[in-house]
């Protein structure tokens, strides 16, 4: 119950997100003059509007996102003669860049809101945060199963690890002959293992080799009510654990946000260039192969995950997943391609550019972009974008990213 709730909402959060946008475009055209005829949450049929001024305000039946009305975006969109005055494309550059903007810049402020509330609440992590070393921090039993909250079963006496001489303080340097540099590195081998594995150890400037026989392991997961076991090796080991979050009060998590924002921005930008790099991995995951933690989701993968934190009491991921789609929303809509925003700010651009050679040269100002000249290649972009789209769907479907 408790996870169907946390979808919910942050399917919510998502859709609350989106109209935010909207308001941006909203209320900077309306503070320069443009007209706004509509500013609708959803899509489909009317459920339900109300007028205020000259705008109309409403709910629409489809909740996948919303959308603002200015009149005027292009010259092929009719606007009464009394007016005409007030339609987007007869406005100086500057007031339609600034409504553009604002939309994504919406964004990026509600994201920052959302990280000072997980300062505040929760404290903040690290994002530069190096990779767990593959270091001893302590030895332990192995139980013979793992349930489907992660706990280990009741377990005694020393386990593999103890039994083969390891302590705390080794440095594992290679497993098998395979170097490893990090936990990350050493833990698939040791699950894979079928037999005893010989591990090189570095400890205080020495190094030597131990064997260890790894002991199996039955992991039992549960995929939302549906349990499935497997069967892995351990051999009783804890790493050191990484510095828990840095906590601040709500003074103190203003300066800690905006560094934090800047990291995940940073983190966010790359995310968004490797897009095109993450098509064959989202193909490897429909195909039957495995899902890379780092491939992009869909809303439906993202209100999924923010359903797994929550049903797991996991209220600082629910606050950063919805944080970093903000921000990623904003850096996506940026992107100097139609239909996006950016695209819209580029051909402000390029009118701007036009008509300064246009008056070094003696002669006019040109007039706007043909906006329907362009629509072959934003139907390409549109196509992309939805084939994107339905690959990330199909891979959260039938093979989902599992963080929990």
């Amino acid at each position: 119950m408790v996870f169907v709730v946390g979808v919910v909402l942050f399917a919510l959060g998502l859709l609350a997100s989106i109209a935010w946008h909207e308001c941006g475009h909203m209320w900077a055209a309306q503070r320069t003059g443009m007209w706004v005829r509509r500013y609708f949450v959803g899509f489909g049929p009317k459920v339900w509007s109300v007028r205020r001024g000259e705008t109309e305000y409403g709910l629409k039946l489809i909740p996948l996102g919303g959308f603002c009305d200015i009149a005027g975006m292009t010259t092929y969109d009719e606007v009464p003669p009394a007016k005409a005055s007030r339609a987007m494309y007869r406005q100086k550059a500057w007031k339609r860049l600034f409504v553009m903007v604002a939309g994504p810049v919406q964004n990026f402020i509600l994201g920052f809101a959302l990280i000072w509330v997980l300062a505040v609440a929760w404290g903040l992590p690290d994002l530069n945060q190096p990779p767990t070393p593959a270091t001893v921090d302590k030895t332990q039993c192995v139980s013979a199963t793992v349930g489907a909250d992660g706990r280990m079963g009741p377990c005694s006496g020393a386990g593999p690890a103890a039994t083969a001489g390891l302590r705390p303080g080794d440095e594992i340097v290679a497993a098998d002959g395979t170097p490893v540099s990090k936990a990350a590195d050493l833990t698939p081998i040791i699950k894979k293992s079928t037999g005893p594995v010989t591990l090189t150890v570095r400890h205080d400037g020495t190094t030597r080799t131990v064997t260890i026989t790894p002991q199996p392991v039955t992991v039992t997961t549960d995929d939302n009510g549906t349990s499935t076991t497997e069967t892995v090796r351990m051999i009783g080991i804890a790493y050191p654990e990484p510095p828990g979050p840095t906590q601040y009060n709500p003074l103190t998590a203003i300066p800690g946000a905006v560094v934090f924002t800047g990291d995940l921005l940073h983190k966010t930008w790359d995310s968004l260039l490797s897009l095109p790099s993450k098509v064959s991995d989202l193909w490897t995951a429909v195909t039957g192969g495995p899902r890379a933690q780092d491939t992009p989701v869909s809303v439906y993968g993202a209100s999924v995950i923010g359903g797994e934190a929550a049903d797991t009491s996991n209220w600082p991921m629910f606050i950063f997943l919805l944080a970093s789609i903000n921000f990623f929303l904003g850096l996506f809509n940026l992107v100097p391609l139609l239909p996006l925003d950016g695209g819209h700010m580029a051909l402000i651009g390029y009118e701007k550019g036009r008509d300064a050679v246009r008056r070094w040269r003696g002669r006019a100002a040109g007039g706007p972009v043909d906006y329907m000249k362009l629509m072959p290649a934003t139907y390409v972009v549109l196509a992309v974008m939805g084939t994107y789209m339905a690959l990330t769907l199909t891979a959260d479907i039938v093979n989902p990213i599992k963080l929990f």
